[in-house]
């Protein structure tokens, strides 16, 4: 009997699986028919909302659709039970930045104190949120900051962080424009880098600054004040 009940089991788990490989393939297959211009589809799940399914685009774009891919839902999937945004859950688990896969090369550092503790943050030099972040930061010791030029305002923005990253000392010119409002001497070299900060920042959804980023892979946008930055760097040791 118990040979008998497993079979079965195995059988119906199978059965449900190519059944949800089928539906897949379908909701794929009507959706690059009828919309040609959609980028290639990464992935279909089905959601906990019965009938509906998610697909994902572009690495971490979502949107919604029913099990024949009649209709498109673009917007948030929100759980009223739980009080939960589960797109946006979603985005973040798939934009999630794991600290040791930032790009190090492409930004500079910043050490106080023995340097033990370390977060990264992507900032515009002409953000004035940056600008009081910065000024917070500034009163926090035992830290390594890595710093990426985020220059997605303006294109004094990208010039003003062409100045700072071709600056014979990139902290002290960034630190002198941020903290103390002294403009960055003109400088020039391969500033390649920052051309692939915004690149990153696109691929990862960074679309504010300041965003940190702390050793523990815990992402946080905007401006917070000391005590928030010393209480996330804490929680980030290992």
């Amino acid at each position: 009997m118990k040979r008998l009940l497993k079979s079965s089991l195995l059988a119906l788990i199978a059965s449900l699986s190519l059944g949800a490989l089928a539906q897949e393939a379908a909701i794929r297959k009507n959706l690059a028919e009828r919309l040609p211009n959609l980028p290639k589809i990464d992935e279909v799940t089905k959601t906990p909302m019965d009938g509906l399914y998610e697909v994902r685009i572009n690495q971490s774009e979502i949107f919604y659709t029913d099990a024949g891919g009649n209709f498109i839902i673009q917007g948030n999937l929100i759980d009223t039970k739980a009080r939960v945004d589960l797109t946006e859950q979603r985005v973040e688990k798939l934009t999630a930045i794991e600290f040791k896969d930032l790009p190090l090369k492409d930004a500079f550092t910043i050490v106080r104190g023995n340097g033990k503790r370390k977060v990264a943050v992507f900032e515009d030099p002409n953000c004035g949120y940056c600008k009081r972040f910065e000024r917070d930061l500034a009163k926090v010791d035992n830290v390594t900051v890595h710093v990426f030029l985020y220059p997605i305002l303006s294109q004094d923005s990208a010039d003003k962080s062409r100045h700072i990253w071709c600056a014979k000392d990139k902290g002290k010119a960034f630190l002198d424009w941020m903290v103390r409002d002294v403009t960055p001497p003109a400088a020039n070299c391969d500033a390649s880098a920052l051309v692939r900060n915004v690149e990153f920042g696109k691929k990862m959804r960074i679309t504010g600054t300041p965003t940190l980023i702390f050793a523990n892979g815990n992402r946080v946008p905007g401006a917070i004040p000391q005590e928030r930055i010393e209480k996330l760097l804490a929680e980030a040791q290992p």
